[in-house]
């Protein structure tokens, strides 16, 4: 019997500092997601974040969680129920950190009588630390329960889901100055590890040239498939290039990120006259801490506080039945 295997990142099982710790614990312990030696790994979490951070975040959850608690992983289950509805299939979801983990859900499909599973990391683009970690944890597992796999690949620049997100973007534009792209950042060296032409440049150049020969780079590096998002989507927007930009979010650490910075890049914002800013964030398929605090709150703090006026965030693609229904295509097609 096959059946489908959602897996998204995970959130704490509840806002209390306690919980929240223990995920950031799990989450950062991760060697993809912060790739150096054990020792200075441990090292680095248990002296220098874990000690202050997770009551930092555990208020930051607070202003997210409902009475059905964290929306990542409510609307992951609303979007597991939404698509197993138009594939007739089972739909199991894990969430790579904290509850439902996926050696949990993988008991329960070896229980059900599954023999293959199609695996849906549920990120549009690949990186290390989110597809690849995801990837490799399900094929540790399912490797020892005798069980067959079959990956999607990052849908970055698949028809399908570039016109739902433009789809979801277009009601925001008809009173916004701009519209920002902002994409979850990951170090620069998670992408120098990828690059056999050792020609990386980090650059919107190099990027941009990727997208437009298809270079074989493009299948694993991030920041050559956001550009890939970004144009496909402003084109179907049909919106010049003054009208659009795109930026990093979310950099933990002293070590040099993808850029430009997010945070940084907002507050210049009203200095350009920009005083109605439209954001969207592709790499998240449901909305998270990352897009409903980071962006919906703070940044827009902080673009109100730098002069701009209205600060919009497009709601993540979540459980858009469209969406849901072209995404049953992709994984058909897959």
């Amino acid at each position: 019997m096959t059946a489908i295997l959602l897996v998204n990142l995970g959130s704490p099982k509840s806002t209390s500092v306690k919980d929240v710790r223990t995920y950031l614990n799990e989450f950062l312990m991760d060697p993809y997601v912060l790739d150096v030696p054990y020792l200075i790994r441990r090292m680095i979490v248990s002296l220098f974040i874990l000690p202050k951070r997770p009551k930092n975040s555990a208020e930051a959850y607070r202003q997210i969680f409902t009475d059905r608690g964290s929306p990542l992983v409510f609307l992951s289950r609303d979007f597991q129920e939404e698509l197993s509805y138009h594939t007739k299939q089972k739909v199991y979801l894990a969430m790579r950190y904290s509850v439902p983990s996926i050696a949990e859900v993988l008991q329960k499909v070896k229980k059900d009588g599954v023999t293959k599973l199609q695996v849906i990391p549920m990120y549009p683009h690949y990186a290390i630390s989110s597809y690849e970690t995801a990837r490799a944890r399900v094929t540790e597992l399912t490797s020892k329960m005798g069980l067959s796999t079959d990956f999607l690949e990052p849908f970055y620049a698949n028809q399908l889901y570039i016109k739902n997100l433009a789809k979801s973007i277009k009601p925001y534009l008809k009173e916004s100055d701009h519209l920002l792209f902002s994409y979850h950042g990951i170090p620069e060296r998670h992408i120098s590890k990828l690059d056999d032409t050792q020609e990386c440049g980090f650059s919107t150049d190099c990027c941009e040239q990727a997208f437009k020969n298809n270079a074989p780079r493009l299948s694993n590096c991030y920041r050559a498939q956001v550009v890939a998002t970004t144009r496909l989507c402003a084109k179907e927007l049909n919106l010049e290039d003054s009208q659009y930009s795109y930026s990093f979010q979310s950099r933990l650490g002293r070590t040099p990120w993808l850029q430009p910075y997010t945070d940084q890049v907002i507050p210049d914002m009203p200095k350009k006259g920009i005083e109605n800013l439209t954001i969207v964030c592709p790499s998240f398929m449901i909305d998270c801490l990352e897009t409903l605090e980071e962006i919906g709150i703070r940044a827009r703090e902080d673009f109100l506080e730098a002069g701009g006026e209205i600060l919009n965030l497009v709601p993540c693609l979540n459980t858009d039945k469209s969406w849901v229904k072209d995404f049953e295509k992709i994984i058909r097609k897959n």
